[in-house]
């Protein structure tokens, strides 16, 4: 009786020494399982994300993600201020006014940049045909993003200032049909609402770009509690995000045809302006360049009352990006 007595106890404290189990879903020597979600944008500057997500690249991660669309990525970091998801694709203006007014954020990785994506497209018929024509005009932006930068950049080129126009507030997705109203002359945006205005309009628009005053950067960006309390979630993201550049950039055209069935936009004009983007994930000198550019702007046009630049390397999360690709980080600390 006491030998039965003994073997049941040894039996039972080997169950209790046993490994609980994993997440469903996993193999024991795979990752545990972790929701999280992911606002993203239908702007081309998120592709990386869209690839990663329809190829499974965070899945095959451990990441369950549900993403979140917005139609721009001043939008998507809001989600991210107010809690409602982890991650955000953003470009930098946004990030650079977060920052000015305190908030807690941390960029990880840059997944695009530009020096063409962003334009002033201006109706003939409204007598623009060169740059010096905007003076006198109305002229959409939306504010706290790109547009608004690169509005006050182009202007400023050609010698004019905001006070010699007329600036009129639009999301991007109202430019088209205010300039097809008449309601303004011109506009400040990117692709693709840039593309499809200019496709409307055909020579009846003019387009002006200039690459010599700004380079976009799209990021993805998060909390710094989130990232500091979860660096292997980061790091997982972009082991993600790293096979989508590598994919982007050996099956282009797969890439395409799939962006356009997630965005739901054309594959023509994916295809148009494909080669405006460089699709990398990597944190270099030019992020913090452009932030303290941008912030001497805000600044100066008092659109902030801080008056001190902020240190933006502390809101530059390197360690996750060094474990993933360190040779892709090329930044002084």
């Amino acid at each position: 009786m006491w030998k039965l007595f003994l073997v049941l106890c040894c039996m039972l404290t080997l169950l209790g020494c046993e490994k609980p189990p994993l997440t469903a879903g996993t193999s024991g020597t795979g990752p545990v399982r972790q929701k999280i979600t992911f606002a993203l944008t239908t702007q081309p500057q998120s592709t990386l994300v869209h690839i990663a997500l329809k190829n499974g690249y965070f899945s095959d991660q451990g990441l369950d993600v549900l993403p979140l669309v917005h139609s721009f990525g001043k939008a998507a970091l809001q989600s991210v201020l107010e809690g409602k998801t982890d991650f955000a694709t953003v470009a930098e203006t946004p990030i650079m006014f977060s920052i000015l007014r305190g908030e807690r954020i941390f960029v990880i990785a840059n997944i695009e940049s530009s020096t063409t994506n962003d334009a002033v497209m201006a109706r003939v018929d409204a007598g623009i045909t060169k740059p010096a024509d905007l003076k006198g005009k109305r002229i959409g932006f939306t504010p706290g993003t790109t547009s608004d930068f690169f509005l006050d950049s182009f202007l400023s080129a050609q010698g004019l200032t905001r006070q010699n126009i007329t600036p009129v507030p639009l999301k991007p997705e109202e430019m088209l049909d205010a300039l097809v109203a008449k309601n303004v002359d011109a506009v400040s945006t990117w692709n693709y609402p840039l593309t499809q205005i200019k496709r409307k309009f055909g020579a009846q628009s003019v387009t002006f770009y200039d690459r010599q005053i700004y380079t976009e950067t799209f990021n993805i960006a998060a909390m710094q509690d989130f990232v500091r309390n979860n660096p292997q979630t980061v790091i997982r993201v972009l082991r993600a995000l790293v096979r989508a550049e590598d994919f982007v950039s050996s099956h282009a055209d797969e890439a395409q045809a799939i962006l356009a069935e997630a965005i739901k936009v054309d594959k023509d004009m994916i295809n148009e302006v494909w080669d405006v983007f460089s699709y990398q994930v990597r944190l270099d000198q030019n992020l913090t360049i452009t932030l303290e550019d941008e912030t001497r702007w805000a600044m100066k046009n008092k659109l902030t009352d801080q008056t001190v630049m902020p240190n933006y390397l502390s809101h530059i999360y390197v360690d996750g990006l060094k474990s993933v690709r360190p040779e892709s980080v090329r930044m002084d600390r």
